[in-house]
Parts: C-alpha cells; sequence; structure tokens
C-alpha cells in the first residue's frame, strides 16, 4: 500500500476503511441463491441479478466481455470513494502583531544637539530617528502608524503593515514640522481615534501607543491626563518615553560642555499617562539609553510569530473518479454494440 501510495503521489486517504468495498463484488459471487414458496408473501431480493452483476453479465452470453475492465472501474470507485490526498507545499500561518502607534514629539527643542550618535553630536530628533529605524525593523507582523506633534498633533502614516513607508516618513520629518510647542494631550487623542479604526473582518489585536516627547504640555485643546483617559477607556497601553539630555551645549576643544539649566520633562505627568493606561514610562538621556528602552517594550509588546509550519491537504479523488466514469462509459458501449 505504500509503495503504491508513493507511486501515486497521493501521501493518504481520508476514509481509507472504504477501501473495504474493493471485494464486495467478489462476496456476492459467493451468495447462495435465497428461495421462498410459491406461496409465500415475501419481499423477493433478486440474488441471481446481482450475482450476474457481480459477474459482470446481464444473463445473456454475449454482453459478458471486458469483465476486467468492470472489476478495474469498481476498484477506481473504492479508491476515489476513500478520498485520496496529497500534503501540498510548506504554508506557514501569519504574524499576528499588534496595532501600533508611533507617536513623535517635534517641538522646538527637539532640536537641541545633545546627543552623540556614531562619534558625532547631533540633535535629538536625528537620534530618536536612528533608533526608532531600528525599533520598525524588529516589528515584522505589526500595523504601525505614525503621528507627529507640535502645535497640533497630526497623523503622516495610518496604521499599516508596510514598515519601509513608515519609516520613509518619519526620515522626511524635522524640528519644527507640525509647530514648536508640544501638544500632547492632542497626540494622544488623535493615535486613540486611529487606534480604534480598523478594517472590516479584521481580526483584533493589542493597541499599543509608544509616546516619545522631550518636553511638557504646551498647546492643544486637550489635556494629556484626560486623553489618558480616553485611551485606557478605547482599551489603548501607552509607553511614555521622556527624552532629553542635560539642555544645551557648547563645543569647547572637542568636549561637549553643558550651559546649564536644562530643558524641564513632565516625568511626573508622563508617568502618570502610563500609569493609566496599564503601560509603562521610561526616561532616557542618552541615544544607547534609548535604544535600551525601545528593546524594553519590545520584550514588553513581543510579536507573536507565525506558528507551526503546515501543509495542507489536497484532494486526489477527480482523477479515479473521472477514470472510473470513463471505464464505465467503456463497458456500458461495449454491452450495447454487443447487444
Amino acid at each position: 500500500m505504500t509503495a503504491l501510495r508513493e507511486l501515486a503521489g497521493i501521501d493518504g486517504f481520508a476514509w481509507p476503511w472504504l477501501l473495504l468495498a474493493v471485494v464486495v463484488p467478489w462476496l456476492l459471487q459467493l451468495l447462495p441463491p435465497l428461495r421462498g414458496g410459491e406461496g409465500e408473501a415475501a419481499l423477493r431480493v433478486p440474488w441471481r441479478r446481482l450475482r450476474e452483476v457481480a459477474e459482470g453479465g446481464s444473463g445473456r452470453p454475449q454482453a459478458r466481455g471486458f469483465p476486467w475492465l468492470r472489476w478495474l472501474a469498481w476498484c477506481l470507485l473504492c479508491v476515489a470513494a476513500a478520498r485520496p490526498q496529497q500534503l501540498g507545499p510548506p504554508v506557514a500561518p501569519p504574524q499576528a502583531g499588534r496595532e501600533l502607534m508611533l507617536a513623535v514629539d517635534l517641538s522646538a527643542s527637539m532640536g537641541e544637539e545633545d546627543m552623540e550618535l556614531g562619534g558625532r553630536i547631533v540633535d535629538r530628533l536625528t537620534a530618536a530617528k536612528a533608533v526608532l529605524a531600528d525599533f520598525l525593523d524588529r516589528r515584522a507582523g505589526d500595523r504601525v502608524g505614525l503621528i507627529v506633534f507640535g502645535d497640533r498633533a497630526y497623523a503622516l502614516t495610518p496604521l499599516t503593515p508596510d514598515r519601509a513607508s513608515v519609516r520613509q516618513q518619519l526620515d522626511g520629518t524635522v524640528v519644527g514640522l507640525a509647530g514648536r510647542a508640544t501638544a500632547l494631550g492632542d497626540a494622544i487623542a488623535l493615535a486613540t481615534k486611529r487606534l480604534q479604526q480598523r478594517d472590516a473582518g479584521a481580526p483584533a489585536r493589542d493597541r499599543v501607543l509608544i509616546l516619545l516627547t522631550d518636553g511638557v504640555n504646551t498647546a492643544g485643546m486637550l489635556e494629556p491626563e484626560r486623553a489618558a483617559q480616553i485611551a485606557r477607556d478605547a482599551g489603548v497601553r501607552i509607553h511614555a518615553i521622556a527624552f532629553g539630555g542635560a539642555g544645551a551645549a557648547v563645543s569647547v576643544f572637542g568636549f561637549q560642555l553643558p550651559l546649564g539649566g536644562g530643558d524641564e520633562v513632565d516625568e511626573a505627568g508622563l508617568a502618570k499617562i502610563a500609569e493609566l493606561t496599564g503601560g509603562r514610562f521610561f526616561r532616557a538621556r542618552a541615544v544607547d539609553e534609548l535604544a535600551g528602552i525601545y528593546a524594553e517594550i519590545d520584550r514588553l509588546e513581543p510579536v507573536q510569530r507565525a506558528g507551526q509550519v503546515v501543509r495542507p491537504r489536497i484532494e486526489r479523488y477527480p482523477l479515479p473518479l473521472g477514470l472510473a466514469l470513463a471505464l464505465g462509459g467503456v463497458v456500458l458501449l461495449a454491452r450495447r454494440r454487443a447487444a
């Protein structure tokens, strides 16, 4: 049986027990004739006719040709009834990630050059772009969107699995593009609204907002805490990142000396936002710290990788069924000619 299946390219049968029907015609030939009395009222079973069919004839000697074709047609019908199947090519289930919205501060303070990246001093936005690019590379399976905010909040990309387009839009942002102030509350509200939009029939996913800012709420229509409450009610989890160094610096003989003062960051407010929504608050003062934070978010919000690879079963019964019908047609034609 195994050699036959390998030869036919079949990996198994859905109902292998139906193959036992191959011997039914042979068993019918072994049945003795059933006789009843002439006056006995009973259901008469045409055993003689059944035996003639099993033997491949109709009672007329000239119609008994090609018995092996009839037997082969019956065998093919039994094989088709058993549903031969073949394993198809391996298929991996699609990855099931998250609905992930990135909110990036583009206020004036993001232009402060107090970050070191690749041995040179860069502004905060440039450092954030580099870290976010690596983060996006690791989020295969997520639907990612991008929001930027300054005086107001703007959605640059909707939720999409095309992370390359999100990265491209992020690369094109500049400080002050959305204004020089910081509308934290409006950014949270807009992100929540976009995360609530889902395609009809699409599976439900965890909704996550990663908020990056280096300041305090100075603009917008909505207070950050109230916006966080709306996000919580909508099932959105917020991870808030306070980003920024010690403030502006001046270069003296190759050394960066802080000018003092520093930037105000509403750490308490950001921590409250994260706590209200079940997320985490992080503080980053350097590029390596920011990279470590996004790595930690990777751990907190893991992408559900593809499940076990499966091989679908392809039905192969049409071929034996078609051959059986063709042989039956040949036998029927031969019988009619013989008649």
